[in-house]
């Protein structure tokens, strides 16, 4: 399964249904925010996974927690909230915060809320990883860099052959990040991701891509 199947497949959907039922917020934004999150945690996890120490901790944690059955089981990711919380302030660190505002700016979802849908998207995203990293027969820490930039180049492969306008959204922020106005979304992807041709948007960052793809 690719990243993109993750994101507009079954799983996708599901996981989106239960935040917008849980948090009145549209299944779109719910989408919208797993295409920019997915590729943004897959990024800080391969940045991290360069030093060997993180690397060894991310393999032992994918092993221990993340084998890919809560993508079979999708409602997992509600009663594991708190497990995503704890996902994130590590993968963000000190970033955390900043990151959850610029996401929030950027799909109109309000902070009160972002965190918490970030926190049910994070097992889902992990457990994506933990299978890719079983099926590519990844069984140590050294082997994680290649794994998690495949699934970030695949993905940009996949979605410029597509025409799906999610991954149109997901192509442009793995390409090189969508620049808002204000810099923001745009400079943190951009960083992680090392810039690249970063893509101007008229109406401003995901939410306006968003907003003129679905009439919002």
């Amino acid at each position: 399964m690719s990243l993109l199947d993750l994101i507009t497949g079954s799983t996708g959907n599901q996981v989106a249904e239960q935040a917008e039922n849980k948090f009145g917020i549209s299944k779109t934004q719910i989408i919208g925010l797993l295409v920019v999150a997915a590729p943004l945690v897959i990024s800080y996890l391969k940045k991290k996974s360069e030093n060997a120490d993180e690397a060894e901790k991310l393999n032992a944690t994918l092993d221990k927690h993340h084998d890919g059955s809560i993508l079979n089981n999708p409602a997992q990711a509600l009663e594991r909230g708190q497990e995503g919380d704890s996902i994130l302030s590590h993968i963000f660190g000190g970033e955390k915060a900043n990151v959850e505002n610029q996401l929030s700016q950027n799909t109109g979802i309000s902070m009160d809320k972002i965190g918490p849908i970030l926190a049910m998207l994070a097992p889902v995203i992990m457990g994506y990883i933990g299978q890719e990293k079983q099926a590519n027969g990844v069984t140590s820490g050294g082997g994680l860099g290649d794994l998690l930039g495949g699934i970030l180049g695949n993905s940009a492969q996949e979605s410029q052959a597509s025409n799906n306008p999610l991954s149109d959204i997901l192509g442009s922020v793995i390409g090189g990040a969508t620049q808002s106005q204000g810099g923001g979304l745009g400079d943190i992807l951009g960083s992680v991701l090392g810039g690249g041709n970063q893509q101007q948007s008229q109406q401003g960052g995901l939410g306006g891509l968003l907003g003129g793809l679905f009439g919002k």
